[in-house]
């Protein structure tokens, strides 16, 4: 049977990622140690904005905001809160930071389960649509025991009446700001569906799956995941010309009779770079990271777009080994700015100059670089893996 479509409601959601993990060991809190080529924390992350989360309240500890923040990339969409001293104090936190539509719904995830498949993400949004809670579950496979304080077995119990609980756990915004706000019990609930089951919601289970599983121990990081040596991506922008812009290319300012329209500064160069890079480490593009649609870009110096993509390359596992860049237009001629567009480029990635290529061509009068309407520019780079 397959999985429904997901919903057209807007969703939001909280990453709980404020606990110590002191059971992996290390003085790192588990959330912020690499796993598969990121941090733990940047899985779950990545996870929920591919499947269309408009926002994510990520509470995490105090003092360490600006690690959270960076792991999620400077997104615009994502915000921090602290933790409380529980749990179920951190969720409240979060839910009450989010302040969504009533009509929103909300997952709520351990950042301890860093591979959230899509389609548990779909079954759970699904459910919504006729229930206030919706939790993902996996069927108890092993026998049960009823042992006493001096560990002598004193009955079994049905395993087939027990489910295995996972997150995110889904709910509708109003109805779990509302439990939690009302939450009178233990204060270190073990989850949100106890919450709101407490203050009289219901919640159905959909199927689960074993990828959520949780990192609590050391052994759980397991061996290092084998990286690829090498690692290559490719990117293309253009931009038009437009008189009163000024031109910046490779985060060199030349002096023409018209420059580049864009949102940022419309460094047609140097965002055909960042392009590759993300696309290098599978990070999406810059309108992922940076989106048109967002003011505090607006005129935004592209350097920071790149150094951003190079940043989160070195916490995929990855260092930049070289830079092959082609400008495509007519005029200005590249020539003369090439020595300072390739130290510009080095000084921004922390390449050497004989690792950054800046080469370029026309198109001999023909399209739209040829008529003088704008700029192309395609890049490629080549990332090692970081010793």
């Amino acid at each position: 049977m397959s999985d429904p479509s997901p919903p057209s409601n807007v969703f939001k959601a909280i990453i709980v990622a404020a606990g110590k993990g002191l059971r992996v060991g290390g003085d790192t809190p588990k959330q912020f140690r690499q796993w598969r080529g990121k941090l733990v924390l940047q899985h779950s992350i990545d996870a929920l904005i591919d499947a269309g989360c408009s926002r994510i309240v990520l509470v995490a500890p105090a003092g360490m905001h600006e690690e959270a923040l960076l792991a999620a990339g400077k997104n615009s969409r994502i915000t921090a809160v602290d933790g409380g001293a529980t749990r179920q104090q951190s969720v409240a936190a979060g839910l009450e930071a989010l302040t969504a539509n009533s009509s929103d719904y909300v997952l709520i995830h351990d950042a301890a389960r860093p591979d959230i498949p899509d389609a548990v993400i779909t079954r759970l949004l699904a459910a919504l649509e006729t229930h206030i809670g919706a939790i993902p579950v996996l069927p108890v496979v092993d026998s049960l025991a009823v042992c006493s304080e001096d560990n002598v077995m004193t009955g079994k119990a049905d395993r087939e009446s027990l489910k295995r609980v996972q997150t995110p756990q889904a709910f509708r915004f109003a109805d779990i700001l509302r439990a939690h706000r009302s939450w009178k019990g233990n204060p270190d609930a073990g989850d949100d569906a106890q919450v709101l089951s407490a203050s009289g919601g219901s919640v159905v289970f959909v199927e689960g799956d074993e990828r959520l599983k949780k990192i609590t121990f050391a052994e759980d990081f397991g061996e290092p995941m084998t990286l690829p040596q090498f690692r290559v991506g490719q990117g293309y922008d253009v931009h038009r010309f437009q008189a009163g812009e000024e031109l910046w290319l490779c985060g060199v300012k030349l002096e023409h009779k018209k420059g580049l329209a864009g949102h940022s500064d419309a460094d047609v160069a140097l965002h055909a770079i960042t392009d590759a890079v993300f696309g290098a480490v599978g990070e999406g593009d810059i309108g992922t990271h940076f989106p048109p649609s967002d003011p505090q870009w607006s005129g935004a110096r592209s350097a920071q777009f790149l150094e951003h993509a190079v940043k989160l390359a070195s916490n995929a596992g990855y260092s930049l080994g070289n830079i092959d860049l082609t400008i495509i237009c007519e005029a200005p001629k590249i020539g003369p700015h090439r020595p300072a567009m390739r130290a510009r480029v080095a000084e921004i990635t922390g390449l050497e100059e004989d690792a950054v290529s800046i080469k370029a061509t026309t198109t001999e009068r023909l399209g739209f670089t040829g008529r003088e309407e704008g700029i192309a520019a395609q890049a490629i780079v080549g990332l090692v893996k970081s010793a």
